[in-house]
């Protein structure tokens, strides 16, 4: 029963959202103001991921928006930056100021997040093609799992593991089971169009990544020094860690993206932003198509062959400067390219087909 009273309120955010948006869609000026309209934006989940952009990008001037003081700001070349000082509903707060036309804006979302070491190393940068939810689902303990179940979780309306819903009846108010999608489709042909231009971008290393690198054998994919890369995010409020959870991370992406994505990147936020967003695309106050998810390794989903969960969880120290400084690195090319052909990409989204 708490599961469905957490989906119903679930529902009526959401719903609320909706209908605020909705009041807003008439009018993006105040007063006799023409409304700015915003070229990109670089959306940080805290401080210690804004940091690199902030200074390297000069996004020194500070800018208001209705209820949500000191999270905004840009420099001279039109990009700004957003720092969610409180989680979305300063993203909320931003889109829902009449002060800002972002229904032309590219978002390019950032972070650091745990990677699977079958997909890449710490101080790699992946764009995404899909953003997963992994909060909402059922669970019971690993201990009392059925025989042959590999981990306890699986889908909301689903019978076991890796099985689709087949009942909306178990999930609130949903009446369709297609309703129920954990996956967020970005814009893949811009993604990829993003990954072309970075993927030969020079990532930062060091000694003590370079010299745990060592450790992981038998990955070797988290055995390469930091590259860029595509593969998709998933988010949950839960931090998780080990090699039982990965594979449910690895199986839970790809069978809401229907087999065709692959689990690289694990964090707490993306999955709340994004839904977020996508309230405000139905409204018309962003454009969907404009959206980019690009997260940054600082450690890994998982311990190396023969050391404890434990040992290693929430262990970010050494990768997470280096996450942060290669974020902006492999961002920055992006964001250039929009803003200096800006009278190109006003009016088409670019984008790639492989």
């Amino acid at each position: 029963m708490a599961g469905f009273r957490m989906n119903r309120i679930k529902a009526a955010i959401v719903s609320l959202a909706s209908g605020i948006a909705a009041l807003t869609v008439p009018s993006i000026r105040v007063g006799a103001q023409p409304a700015v309209k915003v070229r990109a934006v670089v959306v940080a989940n805290f401080d210690g991921e804004f940091q690199f952009w902030k200074s390297r990008e000069r996004l020194n001037e500070d800018v208001p928006v209705h209820g949500a003081p000191n999270v905004l700001s840009r420099n001279a070349d039109g990009l700004y930056g957003l720092l969610l000082l409180h989680d979305t509903s300063d993203l909320t707060a931003f889109i829902l100021d009449q002060r800002y036309d972002l229904t032309k804006t590219y978002w390019l979302f950032t972070g650091i997040s745990g990677v699977d070491p079958r997909a890449a190393s710490v101080g790699s940068a992946a764009w995404a093609r899909w953003v997963v939810a992994g909060d909402a689902l059922r669970e019971i303990d690993d201990r009392s799992i059925p025989e042959g179940w590999p981990y306890g979780l699986w889908a909301i309306g689903a019978t076991q593991p890796n099985q689709m819903p087949y009942d909306p009846n178990h999930f609130g108010s949903v009446t369709s089971a297609s309703e129920l999608s954990m996956a967020y489709p970005l814009n893949i042909r811009l993604a990829r169009w993003a990954f072309s231009l970075t993927r030969d971008v020079k990532l930062v290393d060091n000694d003590v990544l370079a010299a745990r690198r060592a450790s992981w054998t038998g990955f070797p994919q988290a055995q390469r020094p930091p590259f860029v890369l595509m593969g998709e995010t998933l988010g949950s409020l839960r931090y998780w860690h080990g090699d039982p959870r990965t594979k449910w991370a690895e199986d839970w992406v790809r069978l809401w993206t229907g087999g065709k994505g692959v689990f690289v990147m694990t964090n707490m936020e993306s999955q709340s932003n994004q839904r977020t967003m996508r309230v405000f695309a139905k409204q018309g106050l962003v454009d969907q198509s404009r959206i980019m998810v690009l997260r940054t390794a600082s450690n890994f989903s998982e311990p190396p062959p023969g050391v404890s969960p434990l040992a290693s969880m929430g262990d970010e120290e050494p990768g997470q400067m280096t996450a942060f400084d290669n974020n902006e690195r492999a961002g920055v090319p992006v964001i250039n390219e929009l803003l200096s052909h800006w009278d190109r990409y006003e009016a088409a989204v670019p984008g790639l087909d492989n």
